[in-house]
């Protein structure tokens, strides 16, 4: 006997009015998804596919609280308030999905090498939490023993580190796939190949249009990366924002030698190595890796750790990521348009335990609460005098 809620599942969702679709499915869309289950019964995904400018599949899978928030508290309270979700939000992921996203909060060290790199980032922590408002965690300048009894074999120029005990790492594939997992489970529809172009709203009703129809919802999420630019004007959000490469190498796989990460070296649950720093603007070439770029993080990587001079490449990769105009998140209801709601940020690991058990609630209640009115798109707008 066919069940109500599986007729639901099987039936062509062009026929039907969601209560919410969420637009964009990697990590901030699927991670809002998650969280918005239990106060909506019919909730779409629509995801763009494997052609999207997808910020996910280049995720370098920190979850990183240490250089967030200069200029801006707020979103050094909001990425900490994430950081302590997390085991929470693992947790949960596990128990629903079976799928163990490789959580470590063991801290995480920003690596110096010489003494004005020293100097240029202590002057940098030192201002960023004097700042009215700042988040209050621990932080601490090691000189080169206190680095080298956390991670042994340090090269000889690195001379200490910041280190926090509030960073740590997640598998970004394996939470991604989580998420989906749940999905499959819990009746949320996800629907690839179903790019939104446009969006009308007749009679409390949103109209997606999509390349495969249309699809409605009374409420919408906006969470494409950068397709949020476009989709917002089309309900009254004028976002600033543009897009960053940045490249990554991956080495074989070790055995285990980084207990800690570094901010631009992680080693992964499986054992291969992830180098990253570049920030670039570089249009929208996605996918394109270049040999200077690649030779800098090398060459990092080796002066921190010689030993992975014997460590093999086996790929590297460019991704896209999505930045505002000012480099923090986005969050607003639209005030012309009440049920369509934007979501943007870079942050989509770290971010995601905030995004699932703190935001989509305020989603689904149908107003966002003070503590990301700071993210508003009205700072975009303020007069200057």
């Amino acid at each position: 006997m066919t069940s109500p809620h599986s007729q639901m599942t099987a039936a062509d969702p062009t026929r039907q009015v969601f209560d919410v679709a969420v637009v964009g499915g990697g990590l901030v869309g699927s991670a809002i998804a998650y969280g918005l289950r239990g106060s909506a019964d019919r909730i779409a995904v629509l995801d763009e596919g494997d052609v999207a400018f997808r910020a996910s599949r280049g995720n370098f899978g920190l979850i990183w609280v240490q250089s967030k928030g200069m200029g801006m508290a707020a979103y050094a309270c909001w990425t900490l308030a994430s950081s302590r979700l997390w085991p929470q939000f693992a947790s949960m992921l596990l128990e629903e999905s079976g799928v163990d996203v490789c959580l470590e909060q063991n801290g995480g060290l920003f690596p110096l090498l010489g003494d004005a790199e020293t100097e240029a980032r202590v002057d940098f922590m030192t201002r960023m939490h004097a700042q009215p408002g700042m988040a209050r965690y621990p932080w601490k300048l090691l000189d080169r023993h206190q680095t080298a009894d956390l991670v042994p074999g340090l090269g000889p120029e690195v001379t200490g580190a910041i280190w926090t005990p509030v960073d740590g790492v997640a598998n970004p594939l394996k939470l991604l796939r989580a998420l989906h997992t749940v999905f499959s489970k819990s009746g949320v529809r996800y629907l690839s190949g179903h790019g939104v172009h446009d969006i009308q709203r007749e009679h409390g009703v949103f109209c997606l249009q999509t390349a495969k129809g249309p699809i409605r919802a009374r409420k919408i999420v906006l969470a494409s990366g950068l397709g949020n630019q476009v989709l917002g004007a089309k309900v009254g959000l004028t976002l600033p924002m543009g897009p960053q490469r940045g490249q990554i190498l991956v080495l074989e796989r070790t055995r285990k030698m980084l207990p800690v990460p570094f901010v631009t070296m992680r080693q992964t649950d499986e054992g291969t190595w992830l180098l990253g720093d570049s920030q670039e603007d570089a249009g929208y070439e996605d996918g394109v890796v270049t040999l200077p770029v690649l030779a800098t993080l090398a060459d990092r990587a080796v002066r921190t750790l010689p030993a992975l001079k014997e460590v093999r490449v086996v790929r590297s990769w460019s991704a896209l990521r999505i930045k505002a105009q000012d480099g923090f998140p986005v969050y607003e209801e639209s005030s012309t348009h009440p049920g369509a709601f934007i979501a943007t940020c870079h942050s989509g690991v770290t971010l995601a335990a905030a995004h699932a058990l703190t935001l989509a609630p305020m989603i689904a209640h149908g107003s966002l609460q003070a503590e990301v009115a700071p993210f508003s798109t009205r700072r975009f707008h303020v007069q200057k005098t």
